[in-house]
C-alpha cells in the first residue's frame, strides 16, 4: 500500500504524522481526517508493536555504592536490555516528547515527586501501560495488531473533508 501524500512535502507530512501519532499515544484519541488517520494508524501500531515485543527485556545489575557512613553497600538496579534500549531509542527518534502536566489541585512538591525520575513520559507510558495491556490481549486472542479504531464522524464544514476519530482500543 502506497502511503498518501496528503498535499504536503515529505518532511512536513512526516512531522504532522509523527506529531499526531504522539498525541494519539498520549491522550488515547484524536480527531483528524480519514486519510491522515489511516497514515497515523500505521505509525502508532508499529510503535506499539515495538513496545510490546521488547518491554520485558530488562537486566538486573549490582553496583557497589558508598553510603554516608563510608561503608560499601551493594545496590540492585534494573536496566533496559539491548532490545528494549534499541526500541526506546527508535521511539524517541520518531515520536515527539510530550511532557507530563500538573494536575489541577496537585501541589508543586507532589508534582515534582511524581515526575522526579521520568525523563520521557510518553515512552514510559508506552512501556509501562500500553505494552503489558496489549501483550495480555495478544496472548488471549492469539493475534497481534488491531490496537486502533477509526470512527467516521461526517464531513468538515469548511472544505468538506471527511473527518473521523482515531482512538486506541
Amino acid at each position: 500500500m502506497e502511503p498518501k501524500k496528503l498535499g504536503r512535502p515529505t518532511d512536513q507530512r512526516l512531522a504532522v504524522l509523527y506529531n499526531q501519532a504522539s498525541e494519539l499515544l498520549w491522550y488515547g484519541k484524536i480527531e483528524t481526517t480519514v486519510d491522515r488517520a489511516k497514515s497515523v494508524r500505521r505509525i502508532a501500531e508499529r510503535m506499539l508493536t515495538l513496545a510490546i515485543n521488547t518491554y520485558e527485556d530488562t537486566v538486573t545489575v549490582k553496583k557497589e555504592k558508598t553510603n554516608l557512613k563510608g561503608e560499601k553497600v551493594s545496590v540492585d538496579f534494573t536496566n533496559d536490555g539491548p532490545k528494549k534500549l534499541a526500541a526506546r531509542r527508535r521511539m524517541m527518534a520518531k515520536l515527539r516528547d510530550i511532557q507530563e502536566v500538573k494536575a489541577e489541585k496537585e501541589s508543586k512538591a507532589a508534582f515534582k515527586a511524581r515526575t522526579a525520575d521520568i525523563n520521557h513520559p510518553l515512552i514510559e507510558k508506552m512501556f509501562n501501560e500500553y505494552a503489558p495491556k496489549y501483550a495480555e490481549r495478544n496472548r488471549q486472542n492469539g493475534q497481534g495488531g488491531g490496537y486502533t479504531r477509526i470512527i467516521k464522524t461526517g464531513t468538515r464544514r469548511g472544505d468538506n473533508a471527511e473527518m473521523c476519530i482515531l482512538q486506541l482500543i
